[in-house]
């Protein structure tokens, strides 16, 4: 016995898992401000364990969070799925204790139309597998694999469904914004162009036909944009109400200006990224479950013991019939050692081990997509930080430059063509500026999402 527990020892029966060694979490994320160097934090702070209520701080916001946290059908689903991720570990445990079943029994017989003899029995029958080849272990420890893989991806969705959520809503602020620009700036065409038809009329600055037609067409062409946003919104709010759990409908929110979200975002080191990610984490589990569904297709190639018996009540002793019923007992113990099973068990640790190495590589590039998502939201938030100042410049040059285009207009000294390309140009810098608020917002949630935020709220 000692000598085949040093040998089941020696090859991993009664191992539990541990990450392999040729796992790599170092430079898993680059440096966002550098074209080639891999990020070297030294802060064990993460910005992904920062509660998402922190994060989002929009009341209205938080609501809708709290909504689709608790009526989101996939997350309901993924809820079921740790319910039934539960019983075959609690099956597995039970595993190890014996079996127990009641068995009564009952004869009728007669010969030659002789008088009936009845017998009967009344035994309790136990029956246990001696686990000493780790197979109810390892069955036992792939079950919880399991259990915990379902947790994580319960977390996944979570993750997911709080990064959804926040990215519909600041949409839903950033059309708002550019719907009401681009009507502002349509009132304000709608004035040039009866400016421009009373100056005509009144013979004032040579304007003609032509500058009053052109004045017409961009109005036109602004008028036509706003079904185009109108339209967006509502499909926007559709989706959001559907993620929501609801039917299609309004979405009440604040104002893209009142908006706040973290200035100062961690990353933390990139081993942290296993425990954070619950993405990472399913890969993990999946690969530990691979594991020891290996193991139990090496415990195939030992002996099974079973020991099983019976106690009871009986009136039946063989060739005779007694009655009151005597108690009656006995105990079997069986050894079965495979020998040839038609390769059946060199096949399923063939295939056991193929399994589980694509487990591995499934866990590794687990990890490579986990650091490329926290790359490009870091690098995003980056660029969108440096060019904010010159967006800024340029809203405010452009604004400038509309207004005083206008005045040398009136004055008789400029075109209306420069007037118009002025103001379109201002509408455009306008527009630019709330795309970039809106994509350096998006930036902060994807890192949230990819450094696994919002997973144990």
């Amino acid at each position: 016995m000692v000598c085949a527990t040093a040998l089941l020892s020696s090859c991993h029966i009664y191992k539990s898992y541990d990450r392999p060694d040729g796992i790599s979490a170092e430079g898993l994320y680059r440096d966002p401000v550098s074209m080639t160097d891999t990020l070297l934090a030294a802060d064990t702070t993460n910005f992904g364990n920062t509660p998402w209520r922190e994060v989002f701080t929009d009341p209205q916001l938080q609501a809708l969070i709290e909504q689709g946290l608790e009526r989101n059908t996939d997350l309901r689903n993924a809820m079921l799925s740790v319910k039934m991720a539960q019983a075959p570990l609690l099956a597995a445990k039970l595993a190890f204790i014996p079996g127990l079943a009641l068995s009564p029994q009952g004869t009728i017989s007669s010969f030659d139309r002789s008088a009936a003899t009845k017998t009967y029995s009344l035994p309790v029958t136990a029956s246990w597998q001696v686990p000493l080849f780790g197979g109810l272990l390892n069955q036992k420890r792939g079950a919880g694999a399991a259990l915990e893989q379902a947790k994580a991806y319960r977390q996944a969705v979570q993750t997911q469904i709080i990064a959804n959520i926040a990215n519909m809503y600041y949409t839903l602020l950033m059309l708002d914004r550019q719907l009401d620009i681009t009507r502002q700036t349509s009132d304000v065409l709608k004035r040039n162009t009866e400016v421009m038809e009373a100056m005509m009329q009144g013979a004032i600055n040579g304007i003609n036909s032509a500058g009053v037609e052109q004045s017409r067409a961009a109005y036109a062409q602004v008028m036509a944009s706003l079904p185009d946003l109108e339209q967006n919104i509502r499909e926007v709010e559709n989706a959001l109400s559907i993620l929501l759990g609801d039917a299609p409908h309004s979405i009440a929110r604040s104002t893209l200006d009142e908006q706040t979200l973290p200035s100062e975002l961690s990353a933390g080191v990139p081993l942290q990224l296993l425990a954070n990610r619950p993405d990472v984490r399913v890969a993990e589990m999946s690969l530990a479950a691979a594991y020891y569904q290996t193991n139990v297709a090496r415990s195939n190639f030992y002996p099974n013991i079973t020991l099983s018996g019976s106690a009871g009540w009986t009136n039946s002793a063989g060739a005779a019939i007694v009655n009151p019923a005597k108690f009656l007992a006995s105990a079997i113990a069986s050894l079965t050692q495979p020998l040839f099973a038609h390769g059946a068990n060199i096949a399923q640790l063939k295939m056991a081990k193929a399994q589980e190495e694509q487990a591995r590589n499934s866990f590794q590039q687990a990890l490579l997509n986990a650091g490329g998502e926290v790359s490009n939201a870091l690098s995003l938030y980056q660029r969108n930080s440096e060019k904010a100042e010159a967006r800024d410049m340029q809203v405010k040059a452009s604004k400038k430059a509309s207004e005083d285009t206008k005045e040398l207009f009136q004055l008789g000294t400029s075109s209306y063509l420069e007037v118009l390309s002025a103001q379109q140009a201002y509408l455009s810098a306008q527009i630019a500026e709330v795309s970039d608020r809106y994509d350096q917002m998006q930036a902060v949630i994807n890192l949230y999402q990819a450094l696994g935020g919002g997973r144990n709220d």
